[in-house]
């Protein structure tokens, strides 16, 4: 029979896996509000757990107990349990628990004030309502570090092997987000909540340090043969989540330009000649976002002069068309 506390644990790792699984899912309407409150809901009951392991899994532990008077008027010697509407044993709270656990050092700062800016989100969700796309960045920075800081907790207090999980949010539902434009929508709750995580990041700001209050996410596009890495896709489809891809990282991607991409088409090719027909089969490509990437020299001129960037994914295209010498590599 399992202990008490390792029932919890259980339970609070199917929490947070219910979590993270609807976060990650590609539509979901209620994908941040959802997920503070299953977050939430996990790290009380991993708190609760590690309390009850370490007060010898007496339940009692958890309950909270009040001083209350006999009929005549004299105190009870003991304290008594205070309970709930429905009769059962009233449980202290997530925020009971993780002050006290950090007041004794069994839980770092950072997690705390992390759980903390959990709650606030949860509260706001919970008792109103967010709408801004911004406020769905600071969910996703303040719960990437909650995932974080909770695998790290749950490893060290009850060695939970993680490995058989893929255990993190994914690059959000790809928000894509002006802050200049969107901090004016923020409505005054959500500029509350905002600037009191600001707050909590502020004074425990340790990049380097095993627990976080959040985390800046940052997605890079890197060739990998590993069997569990996350396949992307470039597309057209105006409906297809939006990344922001930096100046490095589109030249990276799209690296030859009209002059090196023919000289590479002469060396890969042995019936390539630069004619009519290789333009005809290249114009074409040029407004597909997977070949070609069009920048302009100066972004803010309308009539500014452009530059045509292909990607190497072009040569799926062309590999039709020509043949291929004998040392050429698909």
């Amino acid at each position: 029979m399992k202990a008490r506390s390792q029932e919890l644990v259980d339970k609070s790792l199917a929490a947070m896996i219910s979590a993270i699984e609807i976060y990650n899912k590609p539509d979901f309407k209620y994908r941040e509000e959802t997920f503070a409150i299953l977050a939430i809901n996990a790290w009380e009951l991993l708190l609760k757990a590690k309390w009850l392991k370490d007060n010898g899994n007496k339940v009692r532990s958890l309950y909270v107990t009040e001083r209350r008077n006999r009929p005549n008027g004299k105190p009870y010697k003991h304290a008594k349990v205070r309970m709930t509407g429905s009769g059962n044993p009233f449980t202290h709270s997530l925020e009971f628990i993780a002050k006290r656990m950090t007041e004794k050092k069994l839980l770092a700062e950072p997690a705390h004030k992390n759980i903390v800016a959990l709650c606030e989100i949860r509260d706001s969700s919970v008792h109103f309502y967010n709408r801004s796309d911004l406020f769905a960045v600071r969910l996703q920075e303040v719960g990437s570090a909650s995932v974080k800081n909770y695998t790290k907790a749950a490893s060290s207090w009850f060695n939970v092997d993680f490995s058989q999980f893929n255990f993190y949010l994914m690059p959000l539902a790809f928000v894509n987000v002006d802050s200049q434009n969107n901090a004016v929508l923020l409505n005054k709750e959500e500029k509350n909540v905002a600037a009191f995580i600001s707050a909590l990041e502020a004074a425990n700001d340790d990049p380097a340090g095993d627990y976080s209050v959040s985390v800046n996410i940052e997605l890079k596009f890197l060739k990998s043969k590993a069997d569990d890495a996350i396949k992307v896709q470039v597309t057209n489809d105006p409906s297809a989540p939006k990344v922001q891809l930096t100046e490095e990282q589109l030249k990276d991607k799209f690296p030859l330009n009209y002059t090196t991409l023919t000289k590479e088409c002469a060396a890969r090719y042995s019936d390539f000649v630069q004619n009519q027909r290789y333009h005809d089969l290249r114009v074409p490509l040029k407004s597909d976002k997977r070949y070609c990437h069009v920048k302009k020299l100066d972004p803010d001129n309308p009539k500014s002069v452009k530059q045509e960037w292909f990607s190497r994914a072009i040569f799926n295209v062309l590999d039709t068309h020509y043949t291929l010498r004998g040392n050429a590599v698909k």
